[in-house]
């Protein structure tokens, strides 16, 4: 009688351990939910696991949430200034007198060329469109990390790899359905195996391309505010990168350039 008791505890603990397993796995997923329209479906589920974990590496989806104002130098040829929460966008032309002021999530914005401000309306579209892909392509150089599970995004993970420099990393595909301005386009995403941060990606203009335009590695992490954020990328180099809690109004009203210097930064 006692074996069988035994045996009975036994299996009951096992049924509630199975029982436990798939809320576990279910907090841990909701610790980074997906965008609305991330392809959960044809994703790899080692893939969104991955993910996951450079989340978690770069500081966590909490932190990345928080994050509100973030400003940065693209190549040395502008400066942006993004408020998360609101849209707002500044892009500063550092080659020519040009600034554009928009919202991504209207479309709307203001436009200075020469020290006036544009008032044709197609030409204000016109250039607020073109700031918005300014936006979408050097945020993307800056962040992409934070968006491996962004909306139209679907995530393949294709084995283990290893980066140009020889490091082990998992490798992973990005394609996109309908979203951005080159829908079309297609990335390979080297995660390192300790570091758990992205160490390397590589662009391909179509999906159906068997060699990447370009390759750059993903180097010299720093934290800024609560959040790691890369600037390296080879040859290149993506500056001044600052967060911050808050900022004047005028940043994102003003024709006039405000030094981003003055203002304390995101502890």
């Amino acid at each position: 009688m006692q074996t069988s008791l035994l045996r009975l505890l036994a299996a009951a603990s096992l049924v509630l351990l199975i029982l436990a397993q798939p809320a576990c796995s279910q907090n841990r997923k909701s610790a980074n939910p997906p965008a609305d329209g991330f392809d959960m479906a044809g994703s790899d589920p080692k893939a969104v696991q991955i993910a996951d974990q450079v989340m978690e590496a770069m500081g966590g989806r909490a932190n990345w949430d928080k994050t509100r104002l973030i400003s940065w130098t693209f190549f040395g040829n502008r400066r942006l200034v993004w408020d998360k929460w609101t849209g707002n966008v500044r892009v500063d032309n550092l080659k020519d007198d040009q600034t554009i002021l928009l919202n991504i999530n209207t479309d709307k914005g203001r436009v200075f060329r020469n020290g006036k401000e544009l008032t044709e309306p197609d030409s204000v579209t016109k250039y607020v469109k073109m700031g918005k892909g300014m936006w979408i392509n050097d945020s993307y150089w800056l962040v992409m990390p934070f968006k491996l599970k962004d909306s139209g995004v679907t995530l393949k993970h294709l084995g283990d790899g290893k980066t140009q420099d020889g490091k082990d990393a998992d490798l992973l595909q990005l394609t996109f359905k309908g979203v951005g301005n080159t829908p079309d386009n297609k990335y390979h995403v080297w995660v390192d195996k300790n570091s758990r941060l992205v160490s390397q990606f590589a662009y391909f203009p179509k999906y159906t391309d068997e060699q990447p335009r370009f390759v750059n590695p993903w180097t010299n992490y720093e934290k800024h505010g609560s959040i790691l954020l890369s600037g390296k990328r080879g040859d290149r180099e993506i500056t001044d990168i600052r967060v911050f809690n808050g900022l004047p109004g005028e940043v994102f009203t003003s024709l006039d350039r405000t030094d981003l210097s003055r203002y304390p930064e995101a502890k």
